[in-house]
């Protein structure tokens, strides 16, 4: 019996992207997917929301059990994502990643100024 992370790689390879691109798409850690997959481990309930969240057109029956179709017909075809759109997408999310640990060291630092001045 197939694994949902065998079912999310078919996915993966439906939507012609890569296992980062879809881990970035997703918001899991980069090589999430890939490392679920080299230990036959099994996916969180929070990454399957992740998906047909990001991915309305996924039947979700079929990504936990397998049965049916990889896609709902009642929903709109997929639209391939050009290359140039995949990277406009991940440089996006790294900038907001960059700029809220930015924002965190800024305050943490903020935070040492105002402790040195009280001692």
């Amino acid at each position: 019996m197939s694994k949902t992370v065998h079912r999310i790689m078919q996915l993966i390879s439906a939507l012609n992207m890569s296992a980062r691109q879809f881990d970035i798409s997703i918001g899991t850690a980069n090589g999430y997917i890939l490392r679920m997959r080299k230990n036959n481990a099994s996916v969180g309930s929070d990454v399957i929301e992740r998906i047909v969240k990001e991915y309305p057109q996924v039947n979700l029956v079929w990504l936990i059990t397998g049965k049916g179709e990889m896609f709902l017909e009642d929903q709109p075809a997929i639209t391939s994502r050009s290359s140039q759109e995949i990277e406009a997408y991940i440089d996006d999310r790294l900038k907001s990643q960059w700029s809220d640990e930015k924002k965190a060291l800024l305050n943490e630092i903020l935070q040492e100024i105002k402790d040195i001045e009280n001692k």
